[in-house]
């Protein structure tokens, strides 16, 4: 497949650069559009780097009259989900204001192929788990409800203008580059491996788990963990799909085993050969006791398969990165 150029907006990112180097690997020609908000300039590697937001529709119309794109991929969102509870607007005006600015500059330089870095926030509370495509879509928090949003503006926008999308509803992203090139910089850092790891470094003199009384194995909450890089390669496999000629779709991503918070801290353990000092805290509202993707699909139409599944896997390249 030929990709002469892609576009990727938050590629400074956590996820986004390690897109960015994918696509180099191969032999794709990137530019990135961050403005460097939570993203690093020394995170893009193998792209042109301009410095900008997403929301200047008189730089996106230079950058999509000098080049021309094959595709946009984008991930430049803002993702904590408390935040959006009370800062909503800052929300509603980057995740669903602003991209339909950048969808705009596509549609009016004839831009076809999005790639969409959703969530599984859009599913709300489980009614069952594994969770496929099919689950209702019903966001309880901002966040949730502005990708929500854009999935659906997506379809409208393939039935209107004949853009193809296609969106990646994450679970829970982890791990880093396995060389130890990128990896996950957050402020405030609000995922769980980084900060069981942050504490075995010394940098946090403990970690809180949210909940000892679920109705789990061991009393605490079971997410679906998924190696960034595998992340990266299913979004290598939705651009092959759209350039393939395939229709509007939403995939869930994720390696379909769950992994507990105690698992996590006790896998770190191993990993680390470091103690890690546990508080206890109270559950957190909304908060699911087994949240598990069934991502079926993705493996049946892209033909996408997770390379980096286990739990010690994604925490060993966790490691590597925070302990560098």
């Amino acid at each position: 497949m030929q990709i002469p150029h892609i576009l990727v907006v938050g590629g400074a990112g956590y996820i986004g650069s390690h897109m960015v180097w994918l696509l180099g690997q191969r032999g794709a020609r990137v530019t990135v559009l961050d403005n460097l908000s939570t993203g690093h300039r020394d995170a893009v590697l193998c792209a042109r780097l301009v410095e900008g937001d997403m929301a200047d529709a008189d730089l996106l119309g230079s950058l999509f009259g000098q080049h021309r794109f094959d595709a946009v991929m984008h991930f430049a969102s803002c993702i904590q989900v408390g935040e959006s509870v009370v800062d909503p607007a800052k929300y509603y005006l980057n995740n669903v204001s602003n991209t339909l600015v950048l969808l705009g500059a596509m549609r009016k330089h004839g831009v076809q192929h999005f790639v969409f870095s959703s969530t599984a926030a859009v599913f709300g509370e489980p009614l069952y788990s594994p969770i496929d495509e099919q689950h209702p879509r019903a966001p309880i928090n901002p966040y949730g409800r502005t990708k929500w949003m854009i999935e659906q503006a997506l379809d409208d926008y393939g039935h209107a203008y004949g853009l193809r999308s296609v969106s990646m509803r994450y679970f829970n992203a982890a791990g880093a580059h396995p060389d130890g090139l990128l990896g996950e910089r957050h402020e405030p850092e609000t995922h769980l491996i980084p900060l069981v790891l942050q504490a075995a470094a010394g940098r946090r003199p403990h970690i809180t788990v949210f909940g000892f009384d679920y109705d789990t194995p061991d009393g605490t909450c079971i997410r679906d963990y998924i190696h960034v890089m595998d992340l990266a390669e299913a979004h290598w496999q939705a651009l092959r799909y759209l350039t393939d000629g395939g229709a509007t779709r939403a995939f869930n991503l994720g390696n379909g085993d769950g992994y507990s918070v105690q698992q996590v801290v006790d896998t770190a353990r191993a990993v680390t050969g470091r103690p890690i000092a546990v508080q206890s805290g109270p559950r957190r509202a909304g908060d699911p006791a087994h949240l598990v993707a069934n991502a079926s699909l993705a493996r049946d139409v892209l033909r996408w398969r997770p390379r980096h599944a286990s739990l010690q896997a994604i925490v060993q390249d966790a490691w590597r990165w925070e302990s560098r």
